[in-house]
């Protein structure tokens, strides 16, 4: 292999999830850069024709194509792997990065919430792999990225239900690596920090609430999407062909924290 073809996506098809804002949109335009053609989902179908247009425009050699989607329902799942199949392309790499929250002290969930979260957080990503596994092991050197979070690895204050189904995620991650390896399906995952994104805007509005954040994160600043997407590009390329079942922190630091 060329050295530059390491670095590069060419010839590369990524489906990723809750791609029309955020992380996602910065994943689907940085897997785009390094040459893969796009295939997008998220719920809000007007907006994502609208970021898939874009995204066309300016990777004008790609193919950018959109399907409109609540990965949270079963059925709509399974419909956008039909439309995968009636596609006819070749998927190697999955970024599953759709997700969602709601915070609040543990004994003030209501169950029903619960599972609305595990069902979007934990069990779309675990139905979206096993269901891309027929492509993906077609191709031989496929990957998949799952975005998950420091709420994983350790209390961050968002609750209960966000933080064990992120952690159940880098579980899934870890076994999937060990288990699809024979298949030449790397699994890798990312856990980032406090990103700027519209999910965020809310908690960081907060003078003195973002005072605490930036005292705990050693780079003193909020993460970019983009930095979070450039760490899952990298585990999709083929340069990161030897590492699987890992779960990389994109932080500034945070989890590294000290006196």
């Amino acid at each position: 292999m060329a050295n530059s073809s390491r670095w590069r996506l060419d010839g590369q098809t990524a489906l990723v999830t809750g791609a029309s804002r955020g992380i996602g949109l910065a994943c689907a335009r940085e897997l785009a850069t390094l040459g893969a053609d796009l295939l997008l989902v998220a719920r809000d179908g007007v907006y994502l024709e609208q970021v898939r247009a874009e995204l066309a425009e300016e990777f004008a050699g790609r193919e950018v194509l959109a399907c409109e989607a609540d990965l949270s329902v079963q059925e709509q799942r399974l419909e956008v792997f039909d439309w995968i199949a009636d596609l006819d392309v070749e998927l190697s790499l999955l970024v599953n990065n759709v997700g969602g929250n709601v915070s609040r002290p543990a004994l003030d969930y209501d169950l029903d919430e619960v599972r609305a979260l595990l069902e979007t957080n934990v069990l779309s990503a675990f139905e979206l792999c096993r269901l891309a596994h027929p492509h993906l092991v077609e191709h031989g050197s496929a990957a998949i990225v799952n975005v998950g979070s420091v709420s994983g690895l350790t209390h961050v204050r968002t609750g209960a239900p966000y933080g064990l189904s992120k952690a159940a995620l880098h579980q899934l991650t870890r076994n999937l690596a060990c288990e699809w390896a024979e298949d030449g399906i790397r699994v890798n995952a990312v856990a980032p920090w406090y990103i700027r994104t519209r999910r965020t805007e809310g908690p960081l509005a907060d003078p003195d609430y973002l005072d605490e954040v930036l005292a705990r994160t050693p780079v003193g600043r909020i993460g970019e999407p983009e930095e979070v997407a450039a760490a899952v590009a990298f585990l999709c390329l083929p340069a990161a062909s030897y590492i699987t079942g890992e779960c990389i922190a994109v932080d500034g630091g945070f989890l590294r924290y000290g006196f």
